[in-house]
């Protein structure tokens, strides 16, 4: 039997995996282009405050993308989970994480149900 695929958790990740790409450049990218060395060190300091942030938003995205390709629930709960704590790391961002936070866990607990076993009544 098939299972099927939650379309919660494919938007999810999808919008994960945008937010990543574009905190990851937005940080490799500040750092790149600067020239002062007091500059260069406010840039390196602020890439170590949101580097949790962005770890825990990259596993999110991965957990996420494995909760729904395989259609399984531990991963999907996962991705839900780290996308909290990612939340939590750096609260100034977290704006940024709260639609992937609902839909995963949207995603997770409509997964059971999707994948249920029907039941099959037999005629009287």
């Amino acid at each position: 039997m098939k299972k099927k695929k939650s379309a919660l958790l494919l938007i999810s990740a999808i919008l994960g995996l945008l937010y990543s790409i574009y905190i990851i450049s937005y940080f490799t990218g500040t750092n790149a282009s600067t020239n002062d060395t007091a500059e260069a060190i406010g840039v390196g300091l602020a890439t170590m405050l949101v580097m949790p942030h962005m770890i825990c938003t990259v596993l999110a995205t991965l957990f996420n993308l494995l909760g729904w390709a395989m259609s399984h629930r531990g991963f999907a709960l996962t991705g839900g989970i780290l996308y909290a704590v990612s939340a939590a790391t750096f609260p100034l961002y977290a704006l940024f994480v709260v639609p992937q936070i609902v839909l995963s866990f949207v995603g997770f607990a409509k997964l059971k149900n999707l994948n249920a076993p029907k039941e099959e009544t037999l005629p009287v």
